[in-house]
């Protein structure tokens, strides 16, 4: 009898998506691991194109006119071009690791808030892909012009060190490519009505407040127009997230069996 009763708390458990918190630290570490093992045979792939990358990556330097690059160590080249191919190895597994991001939250979900998965994953793919287009195109080019053109002015000669360069690059990719997630994630927080339109409009001006103070932690350089290029991209998205919420959104509710 205690064994029945024991196999049946465990159904209600997976049933009702009730995880204790070493439950919870167990899925995540599981989640962690599938998503560094994406990456890595990603990074395999992504690594046949360690030269390719390299000289994509310097076009914006070349275009604004400065045509050398500086190394200070015999490894830099290399771990440069390894950095690289692990940013790319991101983007090619990020289906997949946000997939896992999925199964990590799905548990604490009605079942038929579950039928999302599909959604979520593809619309928070493509904006991943997006934000780090919007950074290759526009942002990365208009802060690196910028920055040039201060020292220009200052009449200082630019010396650009490589791994100073391809930080900075990889910095904004990646954090572009994370704000840019914002609508997905209110996507999913508004279907399972966890989140409104009204709510999000009337919180406003602290998700202002928040995406400045974001900005100028995560922008790699202190000054003022390169912190807006952070920070209007994310009051803009959120603007977009409540929009999605007041389409999408609905008022979460429990259906039979869950």
């Amino acid at each position: 009898m205690p064994v029945d009763t024991d196999r049946q708390q465990d159904d209600e458990q997976e049933l009702h998506g009730q995880m204790s918190f070493l439950d919870h630290l167990e899925e995540l570490r599981k989640r962690i691991i599938y998503s560094l093992v994406a990456i890595g045979v990603a990074l395999g792939v992504s690594w046949t194109f360690a030269d390719t990358l390299f000289r994509t990556v310097s076009r914006p330097i070349l275009k604004a006119g400065i045509d050398k690059l500086v190394v200070s160590t015999p490894t830099e080249g290399f771990n440069l071009e390894l950095k690289l191919a692990l940013m790319a190895a991101v983007f090619l597994s990020s289906p997949f690791v946000l997939g896992q991001v999925w199964l990590f939250i799905s548990p604490g979900l009605y079942r038929h808030e579950r039928k999302y998965a599909l959604p979520f994953i593809l619309f928070s793919s493509l904006l991943f892909v997006i934000g780090g287009l919007f950074g290759y195109f526009v942002a990365f080019p208009f802060a690196l012009q910028f920055l040039l053109e201060w020292e220009k002015n200052m009449g200082v000669t630019a010396l650009i060190n490589a791994s100073e360069y391809f930080n900075l690059f990889i910095t904004v990719e990646l954090g572009l490519a994370v704000i840019f997630e914002i609508p997905a994630v209110i996507f999913v927080l508004s279907r399972i009505g966890l989140v409104s339109g009204p709510f999000l409009l009337r919180n406003t001006r602290y998700a202002i407040l928040l995406a400045t103070v974001v900005a100028a932690v995560i922008t790699p350089t202190t000054d003022i127009p390169n912190m807006m290029m952070m920070a209007i991209p994310m009051v803009a998205l959120y603007l977009l997230g409540v929009v999605v919420a007041y389409v999408f959104g609905k008022k979460r509710t429990k259906e039979p069996g869950d």
